[in-house]
């Protein structure tokens, strides 16, 4: 019997003009369900469907951002196009950023994956971290962050099925692996809440921990994930200072997704490592090279460069990542960046470029300065200008620092031919003896200068290696002060990244020398451009305030995580407590 004869004894009751509409009302209805497309919630149009907010588990919420609990905005592409048409031009820059992505991350897919990095002249893959696809990985919360959904799906696929295996005589250098592998998989994880990332994340995790088993704590150089057999590098049974404590956020955040202890206590154990040094020779700066059998300094250099800088930088972002309940290590990063300050930053005489050096330290505690000031150090003032805005009473010098670091960063640019910073520079005091600076730094207009000797530093590595600490800085800088500057300077240097580093069938070049017109492009385009430099600058120009700096923490790849809500038991279990402050130390 048909439907509509069903309903007769049932409509015998109601006037009949009412029956014909209800009968309409039946017909068009039945026909929409059939023939038209289901109808999707505005919010989540540019979202695959089967993707959450952009929110962590329940169990584990985001910080409230005034009555509302934060989400990243998902429909920051659509918006970004809408305000292009309307003439926004900080949309329209951060359009050109993603669109230099996409050129980058194509010529990868093009040419070099799932293999772990580009050669971009020679159109090759080269495996120079592990083979486990790293380029995919490192591409993961930067693709998320940008709308680019599609994309993302495609590189979850390559991902899920990594086995993060080597062979016997090959071993996973522990530093590099934390900080690009497991902080990718984590962010991503974070962001998109797709499981499959935090299993990787925990099978990867546990096959690097055998690294942790030294007398001190220390972590060893690298590890054979299938074996637990692990390996020295190149200084011996000896860690860099940097390698060994920057692992403590990707770890930790992990301890708190999983609840496994063991990833929370091995990396806490470097840092108890750290509470304890007698450090009075050097007032509060920690060497470079530490046994990981005695736990104890190896060497008497002190340095905010590569041997040194991601650790300082984890001292600030473990408290800010524990949502404040860490303050051993918030005061560990208070001590260190007012000796840094004090007993490492110099100013030249006549530009007044403020820069921090590395020093060896004799017996008495005095320093021999190299007045070395190296591109990985640029990411010094964004770190001081982050701790300046989070938090209380600290000196109005870290500020000043913060901006006048940044100021000579960016001045490495603009003396540029290219537009473009040399690696490494050795800056020229006025004499041997020159004054540390003095505490003071005041924003004046210091136009750039052709003439080398004018420029108050010589290059000591010309090379530019698409390096994302300036920019990095800039992005800080402009989150935490609002000013506009550090935009512009961002955007200034974008458009001589693309000038200068472009490869026209595919991805970007690093170039052998910042100071030559035309010189020759390097066949390399590291991961850290993917993954850090081009996620800055879209960050920098994108309005919308998608990683909030009081609810995420990026760890030293730019991977973002989020700040942790701790309970009760877990501040008990893993003996977060509030004892340790400054002045006990």
């Amino acid at each position: 019997m048909s439907p509509l004869l069903q309903l007769q004894p049932f409509t015998r009751f109601i006037p009949r003009p009412h029956v014909r509409l209800i009968l309409f009302i039946l017909v068009f209805g039945s026909f929409c369900v059939v023939f038209l497309p289901p109808t999707f919630t505005p919010h989540l149009m540019d979202r695959p469907a089967h993707h959450p907010p952009h929110m962590p588990p329940h169990r584990f919420p985001l910080p409230q951002s005034g009555s509302h609990r934060h989400r990243i905005n998902s429909q920051h592409s659509s918006t970004e196009h809408d305000h292009r048409r309307k003439g926004d031009v900080w949309a329209r820059r951060a359009d050109a950023v993603r669109d230099a992505f996409l050129h980058a991350y194509n010529g990868y897919l093009a040419h070099a994956a799932p293999h772990d990095e580009l050669r971009p002249l020679s159109k090759s893959p080269i495996d120079n971290f592990n083979g486990w696809s790293l380029s995919y990985i490192e591409s993961l919360d930067t693709l998320w962050l940008m709308g680019l959904y599609e994309e993302f799906d495609s590189a979850l696929a390559v991902v899920a099925n990594v086995s993060f295996t080597l062979p016997p005589n090959r071993y996973a250098p522990f530093f590099e692996t934390v900080i690009r592998y497991l902080g990718g998989l984590l962010s991503a994880y974070a962001l998109s809440q797709d499981p499959i990332l935090l299993t990787r994340a925990d099978d990867l995790g546990t096959a690097l921990l055998p690294v942790f088993g030294t007398p001190s704590g220390l972590p060893t150089f690298s590890v054979n994930t299938v074996s637990g057999k692990v390996a020295t590098g190149w200084i011996g049974p000896a860690a860099l200072w940097s390698e060994a404590l920057t692992c403590q956020l990707e770890f930790k955040y992990l301890a708190h997704l999983t609840g496994r202890t063991k990833y929370y206590t091995a990396v806490e154990k470097a840092m108890d490592v750290m509470y304890k040094a007698n450090l009075s020779s050097s007032s509060d700066l920690f060497p470079t090279m530490w046994s990981t059998e005695t736990g104890l300094p190896t060497s008497t250099s002190v340095s905010v460069g590569a041997f040194a800088d991601s650790a300082y930088e984890y001292m600030l972002k473990q408290w800010l990542l524990s949502g404040g309940k860490d303050t051993k290590a918030r005061d560990l990063y208070l001590r260190s960046a007012n000796a840094i300050l004090d007993r490492l930053t110099y100013i030249t005489p006549t530009r007044n470029l403020l820069y921090v050096t590395d020093a060896s330290v004799n017996s008495s505690g005095e320093l021999s300065p190299t007045h070395v000031f190296e591109h990985l150090t640029c990411f010094l003032p964004g770190v001081l200008a982050l701790g300046a805005a989070t938090l209380p009473d600290v000196p109005r010098t870290h500020l000043w620092a913060a901006k006048g670091l940044a100021h000579t960063c960016w001045i490495l640019y603009a003396d540029s031919p290219i537009g473009l910073s040399p690696d490494e520079v050795i800056m020229h005091p006025e004499s041997a003896d020159e004054p540390r600076w003095d505490g003071l730094w005041a924003k004046q207009p210091r136009a750039p200068v052709d003439n080398e000797k004018a420029r108050e530093y010589t290059p000591n590595k010309s090379a530019y290696l698409l390096r994302p600490e300036t920019v990095e800085s800039f992005y800080l800088l402009w989150r935490t002060t609002g000013d506009v500057m550090w935009r512009e300077r961002g955007w200034t240097v974008f458009k001589a990244l693309v000038n200068a580093t472009r490869v026209e069938d595919g991805g970007f070049a690093s170039i052998g020398n910042a100071y030559l017109v035309g010189s020759p492009k390097l066949d390399q385009m590291p991961s850290w451009f993917l993954a850090e430099t081009l996620k800055y600058l879209f960050l920098l120009f994108t309005d919308d305030d998608l990683v909030p700096l009081d609810q995420w923490v990026f760890n030293t790849e730019a991977h973002p995580l989020p700040v942790l809500q701790w309970s009760e038991w877990e501040l008990e279990r893993y003996g977060i407590s509030h004892s340790f402050r400054v002045e006990e130390l």
